[in-house]
């Protein structure tokens, strides 16, 4: 059995060494490309993945909630020549194709975008623990101000063995199964005993002396790395109530306090749509690749055929891409039918603008109808 410090280290590292070895096991396990086809049961947006194995827990699952239906998954084994020209998956809409960036085209093919594989959001502290509240907006410090009155809030550092078990089982777990069901992926429980919470640390909040929600996070040098989040139970009152931004701002201001430099809020896929990069926009990130082995993989997110569902489908999931010099760059679809999402708002550090891509041009030369009527725009999941 491998030790959960070395699993951990393996998937999470930073380091050079680790990272190049990662790469290279990548290259390995890739030798033989796999492409998986989701179809939805009532006829909408047909999606496939195929390449790096990573983006069956990373990308798939999440390009399927944003569709929004339940789906039917098929499995096979192809080439990377087929995947590079999308013959690998002939009946899908969209193709999304994970590679390692030495595959990775210089200039992405039409009717395709080239994104980083995930991002990392990261928020620089200290040492004034106030200076923490000058990057929410008024109407955050606000709401931050009344409740942290009105609630009785504060912040509780716990490191007993019980505290662990409390924040594991009675929150964190039931959290990701109240909200992701059996798509929820985790730590393990032994897993984040060893190699968060005794090389980090436990942190509850406290309403009226009762702790209603907790945050397990790693330190790693003069760095803070929230790793799991849970309120108690996995109820869903604390989402209303502003507990979780009380609850990263007052771990801010922690870290401030005790001499740190950076909080890490952990990445994402690269989707202005995710709902937890929108939440974590809030607090003024900057937005990069991550140093793990993710920083040397990319996402060729390739479209294959026009149609009203793909056209709506895209407009309401914008993306992060990467431009000619690795920047990152926010793409907005849009039509005369279908104004670009520009609420889902991009501005961050890091991010160095946004474009429009009009549909008409990027989608010219597929097949498919001409779309009509733009269906209901989705919410954040």
């Amino acid at each position: 059995m491998i030790p959960p410090n070395w699993r951990y280290i393996w998937n999470n590292s930073g380091d050079p060494r680790v990272v190049r070895a990662h790469t290279l096991a990548d290259a390995a396990a890739a030798a033989r490309p796999g492409v998986t086809v989701s179809r939805p049961a009532d006829g909408g947006v047909v999606l496939a993945y195929g390449g790096l194995p990573q983006g069956l827990t990373h990308v798939l699952p999440f390009l399927e909630q944003r569709r929004g239906t339940a789906s039917h998954r098929t499995r096979r084994v192809t080439t990377w020549a087929d995947l590079a020209s999308g013959r690998a998956a002939p009946g899908a809409d969209i193709l999304a194709v994970g590679v390692l960036r030495g595959r990775a085209p210089v200039r992405p093919p039409r009717h395709s975008l080239l994104l980083p594989f995930r991002i990392t959001l990261s928020v620089p502290v200290g040492p004034d623990p106030q200076d923490v509240l000058s990057r929410l907006s008024r109407k955050a410090r606000q709401q931050h101000a009344r409740e942290l009155r009105s609630r009785g809030r504060r912040l509780e550092v716990a490191r007993g063995e019980e505290d662990f078990a409390h924040f594991y089982d009675g929150m964190h777990r039931p959290t990701m199964t109240n909200r992701h069901g059996d798509s929820a992926r985790s730590e393990e429980r032994e897993s984040a005993r060893v190699c968060l919470f005794r090389r980090g640390v436990l942190f509850f909040l406290r309403e009226s002396d009762r702790r209603v929600a907790g945050m397990l996070c790693r330190l790693e040098g003069r760095t803070l790395v929230v790793r799991l989040a849970g309120v108690d139970a996995g109820g869903a009152d604390a989402y209303r109530s502003g507990t979780y931004m009380a609850m990263y701002v007052l771990i801010l201001q922690w870290a401030a306090a005790h001499g740190l430099t950076r909080v890490d809020l952990s990445g994402c896929e690269p989707f202005l749509s995710k709902g937890i990069l929108q939440f974590k926009r809030k607090m003024h990130p900057e937005i990069a690749l991550p140093d793990n082995h993710f920083h040397h993989k990319r996402l060729v997110l390739r479209v294959r055929r026009d149609s009203p569902a793909v056209r709506d489908f895209l407009t309401a999931n914008p993306v992060l891409g990467l431009g000619r010099n690795q920047e990152l760059e926010a793409a907005y679809f849009h039509d005369a039918e279908r104004p670009p999402r520009l609420d889902l708002r991009w501005q961050c550090p890091g991010v160095r603008g946004h474009r429009l891509v009009h549909f008409d041009d990027f989608l010219a030369g597929l097949p498919g109808s001409s779309p009509r009527t733009p269906a209901a725009r989705p919410t954040l999941p």
